[in-house]
């Protein structure tokens, strides 16, 4: 739909355009045959367009006429606060009347307008109107959706419950109620079953009637909450629903602002325990190392005690090797050289008590050797002398 301002501004534009046509044929003079094939198209184009805008708000004037009849304009702006609809909607119907006189007394056959207010408060109307039909679309289009959602949920619940009752009918009846000896169905459980279905049923039938009484008592508390609002002027209306609609957002803006913040914590929670835990391997894999540091001490302070106490021994050891170096260096400064005669005598003297020590080694040798024969031969006489004492001292016994 065009906008009011660009209809106004077109029909008066065209209002104009007539105008000035029709005196200028009542002046006699016709100005379109001045005018191009070109000119002449456009003024056609223009002219639909103003005829479809002039079309389009005949539309929206006959439906306001058609919802607003002229008998009950005068009872329209009864109200407080409501009489410039009415006042308009009078004065445009005499408006009408006087100009539907004046045309039939001449000749001449003006087109009626309305004025840009009159158009406005018409548009604003029938914008209203429709706002109105849209949002009871929406309610009843909201009705017949939650009424097939609820068929739709009762459906899939009916559904599930006769396939339940399919199973357990399939379980209890058709395969655990038979009678192994003649292969048949028990009469006795059938009717037992169905008598725990219909008592179930029924039970089921009364909690749902209770449940529909307290609904019922807690409706005509609310009903009655509302009316005492209502009486005391607390009632909530559209500009209230309104805001609250405004809050609602805002609060669920809020809401949704505080889920992404924690969202962001929860993420940075688990990047923080991510690092915890490496801290933790790395803390862990640390301390090994560090035990395993502190044993590797303890044996290098042990290893560095046993060397300092091997340390203190050479020490001393070397003091003392200083000692009898520094001796055997005075005795080595103090060392005369002998001659070489008395070398080569002293290394005679030398050979021979070498061959004098050989030779009494060897007699020592032959000596021991003579020593072992006579230690046998004194043992065995001395075992020989044994047995004969015995052998005596068995005779004289």
């Amino acid at each position: 739909m065009m906008s009011m301002a660009t209809t106004n501004k077109m029909a008066e534009s065209e209002t104009m355009s007539i105008d000035t046509h029709d005196t200028s044929n009542d002046a006699g003079e016709d100005p379109l045959q001045d005018l191009t094939d070109e000119q002449l198209a456009g003024l056609v184009e223009d002219t639909l367009r103003a005829n479809e805008v002039l079309a389009t708000e005949t539309q929206m004037f006959e439906k306001y006429l058609k919802r607003v009849e002229p008998k009950d304009l005068a009872g329209i702006g009864a109200g407080p606060g409501g009489t410039t609809m009415s006042q308009t909607t009078q004065e445009m119907v005499r408006r009408v009347d006087r100009k539907r006189s004046k045309s039939r007394s001449s000749n001449i056959d003006k087109s009626l307008r309305l004025t840009a207010e009159q158009k406005c408060d018409i548009a604003q109307r029938e914008l209203e109107e429709l706002r109105e039909e849209i949002d009871k679309l929406k309610e009843d289009s909201d009705k017949i959706l939650d009424t097939y959602k609820a068929i739709m949920e009762e459906a899939e619940l009916r559904f599930a419950e006769t396939k339940k009752e399919s199973y357990e009918f399939d379980r209890d009846i058709v395969k655990g109620a038979i009678n192994l000896r003649t292969n048949k169905v028990v009469a006795e459980k059938v009717v037992r079953y169905f008598e725990d279905k219909i008592k179930s049923r029924d039970t089921l039938i009364e909690k749902l009637r209770l449940k529909n009484s307290t609904l019922k008592v807690q409706k005509k508390k609310i009903h009655l909450q509302l009316k005492q609002k209502e009486e005391m002027g607390e009632a909530l209306h559209e500009v209230d629903f309104n805001q609250l609609q405004i809050e609602n957002q805002q609060y669920l803006e809020k809401i949704e602002e505080r889920n992404q913040d924690l969202l962001r914590l929860k993420m940075m929670a688990g990047n923080t325990l991510q690092v915890l835990n490496s801290y933790k391997k790395k803390l862990h894999t640390l301390t090994l190392e560090s035990e395993r540091l502190k044993s590797e001490i303890t044996s290098r302070n042990d290893l560095l005690t046993r060397i300092d106490a091997e340390t203190l021994v050479v020490e001393k050891e070397r003091t003392k090797a200083e000692k009898i170096n520094r001796k055997l260096r005075h005795q080595l400064a103090d060392y005369r050289v002998p001659d070489v005669m008395e070398y080569v005598g002293e290394k005679a003297d030398l050979y021979e008590l070498q061959k004098k020590v050989k030779s009494w080694e060897r007699k020592v040798e032959i000596a021991e050797m003579a020593l072992k024969t006579h230690r046998k031969t004194w043992q065995q006489i001395r075992l020989g002398s044994q047995m004969a004492n015995n052998w005596e001292m068995l005779e004289t016994r």
